[in-house]
């Protein structure tokens, strides 16, 4: 593959994996001796906001033509869209063993990871679809930084709280936005356009584990503006107090 004179070969991007795979362990590694009284959990996310910070400001340095964002479709990978892509294959690749080392070994993570490596790593070797994957990129990071604020802000004591609140609902319509706005589209460009059936399946596989994860943060949305509902008025509160 050729842009402007520079070829991307298989052994650059599998350096571009090992290197980025090498990168986050790293990163995760200084954390934990940084803040040694900060948990596993916290350090990981820490790493997996740089990771989201990173992919998105790849993916938009990707584009040639803001406008239109996702043109051409069914195309080859440009050299920028395959880097996007393996810096963040190299992440799945060590968040994957982060979260097996920790225990934390749910179906709805396996699975995202498993979506994800393979559909990205069939992008990568079949250097095609770079413009349909880096937009997925895009929707499917832009809210990670919030999701991870709002756990890490637990570990502060913030909690029940009206900054957790609000973290939890700009989360929660970003995420929505994101993901349920953007990312129907992107997958049906990505399934309607002349793409390997690996990647079509990959990107519906992806759309679907997003609307799981949107029903989830409905709930868990409705059960917080419902419990903040519940808690009395802060003069109501010291009225109590008073009369105890």
């Amino acid at each position: 593959m050729e842009e402007s004179g520079v070829v991307v070969s298989g052994g650059t991007v599998a350096s571009w994996v090992a290197s980025g795979v090498v990168l986050w362990s790293t990163a995760f590694v200084l954390l934990r001796a940084l803040f040694p009284k900060r948990s596993y959990d916290f350090c990981n996310r820490a790493v997996s906001t740089m990771h989201a910070v990173a992919a998105v400001c790849l993916a938009c340095l990707s584009v040639d033509d803001w406008s239109c964002p996702v043109c051409p479709l069914a195309a080859a990978s440009s050299p920028s869209q395959m880097r996007a892509l393996a810096v963040t294959l190299s992440y799945m690749v060590y968040d994957a063993a982060c979260c097996h080392l920790n225990g934390d070994v749910r179906l709805d993570n396996t699975v995202h990871h498993l979506v994800s490596i393979v559909g990205i790593g069939a992008g990568l070797a079949y250097q095609r679809c770079g413009t349909e994957m880096v937009a997925s990129q895009f929707v499917s990071e832009i809210s990670s930084p919030l999701l991870h604020l709002r756990e890490m802000l637990k570990e502060f004591g913030v909690r029940d709280t009206d900054l957790n609140l609000l973290v939890d609902v700009l989360f929660a319509l970003t995420f929505s936005v994101a993901r349920m706005g953007f990312g129907p589209y992107i997958t049906y460009a990505t399934v309607t356009a002349d793409n390997p059936i690996l990647i079509k399946a990959m990107g519906t596989g992806l759309q679907l584990v997003s609307a799981y994860w949107f029903l989830r943060i409905l709930r868990m949305v409705r059960y917080k503006l419902g419990k903040n509902k519940k808690k009395p008025p802060p003069a109501a509160a010291a009225g109590k107090l008073a009369t105890d």
